[in-house]
């Protein structure tokens, strides 16, 4: 979703189900050990959201303000589920941490009635942490558990089956399987109490490097940390067949949420593309069953962008 550059500007109940017509928790009294039961819908549309990334110039909240483009009409992240459903016919969005305006408990409820009376659904929020899962010093790290389980929580109160968390990077060590994975199974523990799926997405080319956080999520083993695999972040560093070799090892841990991009532009300005076709192909030969968030970042308006996404989407999940 966000590179490391990118992000530097960046700075309910056990049963909570997102619309019981669309998903919902099967078992009120879920445990760690069975794992979460969600049910996810079948029929193409169904499968869909809108990630609320791309349209960055157009929301309005605090901690978006080198993203706002103030030429173009505002919208608050409460309308965001309307815009999706009014625009694009689909039910399901992915609203970013930073696009929130408070996360004060009158804002979430407000946020939660007016998506739902809009007809639509929260089933992921993508989550910038500030400090490193695998800093050398305790303190960091432990910052780091506390603000996840923060936003577990703020997931759970507006209905949302899952999280998508950032392993922030450090200039001065590198990225460490052995202390990732014990912050983190800290995180999926918790996530497991609250039943709340915990995910890592391939973003950050470096501290997300998919292979690593295969590794990762092999040595915590927690059924409520899995893999976000996003489609294209990896060509922005790498060819078509390492992206084959990590949609392959990504899809095998993952389970509600995937990122459908078809290219994404680089600092250098150059559009780097991806066979989608072939990780759709990735994803059913794993029996994966979750959702396809629509994240353009390609070149253009991200209106138009996200419905030749949608498009693109349809002819492969039809």
């Amino acid at each position: 979703m966000i590179n490391v550059r990118r992000r530097d500007f960046l700075k309910g109940s056990a049963a909570a189900a997102v619309g019981s017509a669309v998903i919902g928790w099967t078992d009120g009294s879920i445990t760690a050990a069975t794992g979460p039961h969600l049910e996810f819908p079948t029929a193409p549309r169904e499968r869909m959201a809108v990630a609320s990334w791309p349209f960055r110039m157009f929301i309005d909240a605090p901690t978006n303000k080198w993203a706002r483009d103030p030429k173009l009409p505002g919208m608050d992240l409460k309308d965001f589920g309307a815009m999706v459903v009014k625009r694009f016919g689909l039910h399901n969005i992915e609203p970013l941490d930073a696009h929130f305006s408070s996360t004060e408990p009158a804002y979430l409820a407000e946020l939660r009635e007016r998506t739902q009376k809009a007809g639509a659904h929260i089933i992921d929020v993508p989550v910038d942490l500030h400090d490193s899962f695998y800093d050398p010093d305790p303190a960091p790290r432990a910052k780091s558990v506390e603000a996840s389980r923060r936003w577990i929580d703020i997931a759970n109160t507006l209905g949302c089956p899952s999280v998508r968390l950032h392993i922030a990077g450090l200039h001065d060590a590198k990225p460490d399987v052995d202390r990732t994975a014990d912050s983190l199974r800290q995180v999926a523990q918790y996530a497991a109490e609250k039943n709340v799926v915990a995910n890592l997405e391939n973003d950050d080319n470096f501290t997300e490097d998919p292979f690593f956080i295969v590794n990762v999520l092999e040595k915590v083993d927690n059924p409520y940390l899995r893999a976000l695999p996003d489609f294209c972040n990896s060509m922005m560093t790498h060819d078509q067949d390492f992206n084959h070799r990590a949609m392959k090892a990504m899809f095998k841990h993952a389970y509600c949420i995937s990122h459908m991009k078809d290219s994404e532009v680089g600092e250098d300005g150059k559009a780097r593309t991806v066979d989608y076709a072939e990780c759709f192909a990735i994803a059913k030969a794993a029996g994966y069953r979750g959702y396809f968030s629509m994240e353009w970042e390609g070149k253009g308006e991200p209106y138009a962008g996200t419905q030749q996404l949608i498009d693109e989407t349809l002819t492969n999940l039809a």
